[in-house]
């Protein structure tokens, strides 16, 4: 009989999880990265005369952002995974006798590394020709010259963070949905158990 099992802990690591992956996923499709310094074309003009001031962006681009990109693509799937997954959760508590909110939380662990390497790697490629004509002369790699960081780096620090924290937070998850109270709830013939 399948009994669907709803505890706070376990709906906040869910929540979480696919907070978590959506983050970095939006993180990686930005091309807000890097953030060049002001420029004023001389074609664009603003509403009243005067020149209008644009900052370009750059993504993940480069040989060092091109490994930058396969670390953060294989976290971002095992996050995606474990997001997908951790719907389920509510339904079958464990597979072939191992804990679903264990194994995922070591997915997230695994993902957490990549996502580190990936972010480390970053910064390596601002020597490139692409980055110097963004960010001037005096980039180089881990020095950003006259650009700054974007949004989308910042955001994918966030769900790096985000990640381990829902890393450790399954296995409060998992005591949540074992707990006494659980089976309590079960043994007097629950189908639908909801704990706060």
């Amino acid at each position: 009989m399948c009994h669907v099992i709803v505890t706070c802990r376990s709906m906040l690591w869910t929540l979480l999880s696919i907070v978590a992956a959506f983050g970095e996923l939006i993180a990686f499709m930005s091309a807000d990265w890097l953030v060049g310094f002001p420029r004023i074309p001389e074609a664009k003009v603003g509403h009243h005369g005067t020149p209008e001031a644009y900052r370009p962006t750059l993504g993940i681009y480069g040989r060092c952002i091109k490994a930058t990109s396969i670390f953060l693509a294989a976290g971002i799937l095992l996050l995606c995974a474990v997001a997908f997954i951790s719907v389920f959760t509510m339904c079958f508590q464990s597979i072939m006798k191992k804990s679903i909110f264990n194994v995922c939380g070591l997915l997230q662990g695994i993902a957490g590394l990549f996502l580190i390497l990936g972010l480390m790697l970053y910064p390596a490629g601002w020597g490139s020709d692409k980055v110097l004509a963004y960010c001037g002369p005096d980039a180089s790699p881990y020095k950003l010259g006259l650009c700054s960081l974007g949004w989308a780096f910042y955001t994918a620090i966030g769900g790096t963070v985000l990640t381990f924290i829902c890393a450790v937070f399954s296995a409060q998850a998992e005591i949540a949905t074992s707990s006494d109270k659980v089976q309590e709830e079960i043994e007097e013939g629950k189908s639908l158990i909801c704990l706060l």
